[in-house]
């Protein structure tokens, strides 16, 4: 009884002394080996792996690419415009040992010294650019250079930005307002230019169509006058060729036409003497025989 205990016992010592220095490093990590706090190794090479059991211990560091958003800051253009930049950094830990002695075993440790070299390379460069610049294709360039300079504090740590991007960039409030106010401006002033033309484009077409009308009714009127005329003239000369084949017949008919006109109403009244011309048809009408 006594044998089996104990040899249970050692049993139990070989699993944990065995599992205590054995150890897996998987494809997205990496793991450093201390003693007692002081550094022993560091291995990259995922597989199982073994260490000194109750002394060694095993810091794993994820070796994959690592994001970090900043919050906004506010940064003062060459322009003198201000911007709120919000950013974010793709970094990856390359060098374990020096992370782990600048930063600690935590990777939470990197984001907020990340966030001042960040902070700091974006007020720098930034610094020298316009607004037009950052909206344009430059921006590509203005970025490497960002990237550049965060890269090369980064690498006092133990890391390598692969990335550094510009996710927003909005004018504070304030200026947002001023520059709605002034867009609105640009607009309502283009708009009174845009009237102020058509009105101009439509007084031009209103006279070009009033001087066409004038010159349609002048024409008009002067063919006019030419047609009455010549019909007054050929009618004056029917009427004299009329008149010169019978006179009195055609002196009769007019004087027959007068009376139409003056009597056709039976309202006219006209203060004549008997002897008038123009009654001389009635004082010419034989008197009809009494039988």
């Amino acid at each position: 009884m006594n044998r089996a205990l104990i040899g249970l016992g050692a049993l139990v010592v070989v699993v944990i002394t065995a599992s205590s220095s054995l150890f897996t490093v998987h494809q997205t990590q990496q793991v450093l080996v201390t003693q007692f706090g002081q550094f022993v190794r560091a291995i990259q090479v995922p597989g199982l792996h073994v260490k000194v059991p109750f002394i060694q211990s095993v810091i794993p560091f994820d070796r994959r690419l690592l994001d970090y958003e900043s919050p906004g800051e506010e940064v003062i253009l060459g322009d003198q415009r201000r911007l709120i930049v919000d950013s974010f950094t793709r970094f990856s830990i390359t060098n374990p040992l020096l992370f782990f002695q600048t930063v600690g075993a935590a990777e939470q440790g990197i984001r907020g010294r990340l966030s001042s070299i960040v902070t700091s390379a974006l007020r720098r460069v930034l610094a020298g650019e316009n607004l037009l610049a950052i909206l344009s294709t430059d921006r590509a360039r203005i970025m490497g250079e960002i990237r550049r300079q965060v890269n090369e504090e980064a690498r006092s740590f133990g890391i390598e930005v692969a990335d550094v991007r510009i996710r927003r960039a909005d004018f504070p409030e304030e200026n947002t307002q001023a520059i709605l106010a002034r867009m609105q401006s640009e607009r309502e002033r283009v708009a009174r230019e845009a009237r102020a033309e058509g009105a101009e484009v439509a007084a031009r077409v209103r006279a070009n169509a009033e001087r066409d009308r004038t010159v349609l009714l002048a024409e008009a009127e002067a063919n006019a006058q030419i047609l009455r005329g010549t019909g007054e003239q050929e009618a004056i000369r029917i009427f004299a060729e009329a008149f010169n084949r019978d006179p009195e017949f055609y002196q009769f008919w007019r004087t027959m036409q007068a009376y139409r006109e003056v009597f056709s109403s039976g309202e006219a009244r006209m203060v004549l003497t008997p002897e008038s011309d123009f009654f001389r048809f009635f004082r010419d009408m034989p008197t009809p025989t009494v039988r």
